[in-house]
């Protein structure tokens, strides 16, 4: 296989989404010639199985990796990753990105400039423009904002990205890259340079993502850094559970000294009690959990070739 004599390697996961996927393979031939190299995953499509005739037809160098089925969005990347992995040369780099249009292929170039530098090993790219509605702008705002209480980190960055062939054999021996790339490479403590790029619009049909798909998205981010959201947890638990004590004996103070009205007292320290017992039983449960997790973590490789059916490559 001709993969060591590209020096661009593409990853991007395709579902259901012939047309667009086509358009992009040509948008890149036209953009670099022979100097790319594609990895498209064919995600276990039914109705628009991609076939290797679509990297053919756009006159671009390549492989076709069918799925047995369809395994989601991120574990599809990092099954391509992890096939990129193992053929890797010194001097290529990867990119990851989708296969609808909203990367756009002309912004690659600025993407792959600050890999060059020897202390970067990831470029991410950070959304200066998006083409979406406002329900999603705000639920996204409000989602970085979650993220970075509970987690400690900020994210503002999605899959779109540029990576080295270290970073690449770094990220896929993760057992978090299936569960959320852009989590992972936060995770990877890998040095990451922020790219401002615009986003485009889709090549053709309709994003499959919806609401409830998005928000399982960003819940799957969090548990990446299960560990630090069960302690920021438990210690809001903790505060809580000590409030109530001290709320509790104010109360009790106060019905000492005469001041409490009748019921007041019971009402309030049965509050105080249950507010005690819930939070106090929930800082206990997330310190045990942290524990477990702690214990039982082992990190695994990607297996990616069990869930390959087949790899169709492209005629030289």
């Amino acid at each position: 296989m001709s993969f060591a004599q590209h020096e661009i390697v593409i990853v991007t996961p395709v579902y259901e989404d012939l047309e667009a996927s086509g358009r992009l393979f040509k948008e890149l031939a036209k953009e670099f010639g022979q100097r790319v190299f594609v990895v498209a995953v064919d995600d276990g499509s039914v109705r628009q199985p991609l076939t290797i005739t679509s990297l053919e037809d756009a006159g671009v160098a390549g492989v076709v990796l069918k799925l047995r089925r369809n395994v989601g969005h991120q574990r599809a990347i990092a099954i391509g990753l992890s096939y990129a992995a193992e053929h890797l040369a010194p001097h290529q780099k990867v990119v990851l990105m989708d296969s609808d249009g909203e990367d756009l292929p002309s912004t690659i170039p600025e993407l792959l400039q600050p890999l060059d530098q020897a202390d970067v090993d990831v470029v991410v790219a950070q959304r200066k423009s998006r083409v979406e509605t406002l329900k999603f702008k705000a639920f996204y705002q409000v989602y970085k904002r979650f993220f970075k209480v509970m987690t400690g980190r900020p994210i503002s960055f999605g899959n779109f990205m540029a990576l080295k062939p270290a970073a690449v054999q770094r990220l896929v021996a993760m057992q978090e890259l299936p569960i959320h790339v852009a989590a992972a490479v936060l995770a990877s403590k890998l040095r990451t340079r922020v790219c401002p790029l615009d986003r485009g619009p889709r090549y053709a049909g309709q994003s499959k993502m919806n609401f409830v798909g998005l928000a399982l998205h960003g819940f799957k981010a969090l548990m990446v850094f299960a560990e630090d959201v069960l302690v920021r947890v438990g210690i809001f638990s903790a505060v809580i559970a000590a409030m109530s004590v001290v709320g509790s004996t104010c109360a009790v103070v106060l019905k000492l000294l005469g001041y409490s009205t009748p019921g007041w007292f019971s009402l309030v320290l049965g509050i105080f009690v249950l507010l005690f017992l819930q939070t106090g039983a929930l800082a206990l449960m997330t310190l045990m959990l942290t524990g477990v997790m702690r214990s039982g973590s082992v990190v695994t490789a990607v297996a990616h070739r069990e869930f390959i059916a087949e790899v169709i490559e492209t005629r030289p």
